[in-house]
């Protein structure tokens, strides 16, 4: 009778996993807890580089473009610490990338407050932005390794979610605070000084990062050793990539037109307020999204949630109230968690084990490059047209990407046992995400 009530236990817990399971995973903690520090300067980097040099500057689109150059580089740059770091270690990676980063940015204040030309201030946000910390890849690759094919993964991923949401609930409040309240450069000093911390207790944790260069094997069932090869070259990889660029658009979209909408109505302080009721919004979801036992497949999930967001993402530029923007900028918010933990859930069944990392950070520098893009497009709107009118960038970024979506949708199944894919790239079983 014990081992009956045992075993429907167990399955009931196969069928419905949740948060409780999840963080009672040995050794999560370990790297959860830093993890969390590391990643907050993270969320705090663009709005600080927008409020510091429009400040000095006088210009939205100085600061949008000074913004657009970090998250550029950082898009371009990530995608090779994310390999190095599969291939030597994260600590390895990490450690000088930590200081590199805090040494870049601490100049970049500098030259802000000397008045200096922009083409210095482009120069310093290059590797201001080359450096950021990949801490969130990171942590889902520690995921993969502790949780392998366990169903939980996909509440790994949705905890990740919620994690990165918190972030850009804390951050921009931080730094608008911080940027209004104290001096303008606070936030990018605070910012550097977290990542300074945080990075380097992360970089602690050797015992829980991912084996260094391990080539990913078969879940025991005697298949061959997957070689490693560059993530970008799974064609799921790509199609990703393109929706996460969209939902950096309108991260992008949304910090540039929201700053110059609060400060045309003579309110600064409310950006912080409206931008965290965005990501409050995506929190929010990111639980939901966690918590349900999913029966539709990822790929329709992904593109469900993202006609929802591109609908919502299209009404933002007529609001023209603070109830109103913050009503439909949690609605907004509410749409983006479920493409951004399928996309990562999708990555598990579609990416070799000893790829994943460099497949978390070309979605994550993707989300940098399109939230660079935006800045740049926003600050020039808002400065030519009217205040708010860069809410037409995250409109704009979310139709193409959902055209994009719906048109390759087919990159994004599964193959089955046996099969390879992106040129010879072995494949493992896919996981239960479902």
């Amino acid at each position: 009778m014990a081992s009956t009530v045992t075993s429907k236990t167990a399955r009931g817990a196969d069928r419905r996993p949740g948060y409780g399971q999840l963080l009672r995973t040995r050794g999560a903690w370990t790297f959860l807890a830093p993890g969390f520090a590391a990643r907050q300067p993270f969320a705090m980097l663009t709005i600080s580089i927008v409020l510091l040099v429009q400040h000095t500057t006088g210009s939205y689109g100085a600061a949008g473009a000074a913004a657009a150059v970090t998250g550029v580089s950082m898009a371009l740059f990530a995608p090779y610490s994310g390999r190095l770091a599969d291939r030597h270690g994260q600590r390895a990676v990490l450690v000088p990338g930590v200081l590199v980063h805090v040494l870049s940015g601490l100049t970049l204040t500098g030259l802000a407050l000397a008045d200096a030309p922009l083409w210095a201030l482009f120069a310093a946000a290059v590797p201001t932005g080359a450096s950021v910390p990949q801490i969130g890849p990171m942590v889902r690759a520690r995921w993969g390794v502790r949780l392998k094919d366990s169903p939980l993964l996909p509440t790994a991923a949705a905890f990740e979610s919620v994690t990165d949401e918190l972030t850009f609930v804390v951050g921009p409040l931080l730094a608008t605070a911080l940027c209004t309240a104290l001096h303008p450069s606070a936030g990018l000093i605070t910012e550097a000084a977290l990542t300074l911390l945080g990075g380097l207790l992360f970089a602690a944790q050797r015992r829980t990062q991912p084996p260094v260069g391990a080539d990913a094997a078969e879940d025991g069932g005697g298949h061959a050793r997957v070689e490693h090869v560059p993530a970008l070259r799974v064609p799921g990889v790509r199609v990703l990539a393109v929706a996460f660029l969209g939902i950096g658009s309108v991260f992008g979209g949304m910090q540039v037109a929201l700053a110059a909408f609060t400060e045309s109505i003579g309110e600064p302080g409310l950006n912080g307020v409206l931008y965290g009721t965005f990501a409050a919004g995506n929190m929010l979801s990111g639980v939901v999204c966690g918590a349900v036992a999913w029966k539709t497949a990822p790929q329709r999930r992904l593109l469900f949630g993202y006609v929802a967001l591109a609908l919502t993402a299209s009404g933002l530029w007529a609001a023209q109230s603070v109830p109103l923007l913050a009503g439909l900028g949690l609605l907004v918010g509410m749409c983006i968690a479920p493409a951004l933990v399928t996309g990562y859930t999708l990555v598990e069944s579609l990416v070799p084990a000893g790829a994943r990392t460099e497949a978390f950070t070309w979605l994550t520098g993707a989300v940098a490059l399109g939230q660079a893009a935006a800045v740049t497009v926003a600050g020039q709107l808002e400065d030519e047209l009217w205040a708010g009118a860069g809410f037409l960038v995250p409109m704009g970024g979310t139709v193409l990407a959902l055209a994009t979506l719906l048109t390759l949708r087919s990159r994004l199944a599964v193959e089955p046992r046996g099969r390879t894919v992106a040129r010879g790239v072995g494949h493992r079983e896919p996981a239960t995400v479902d």
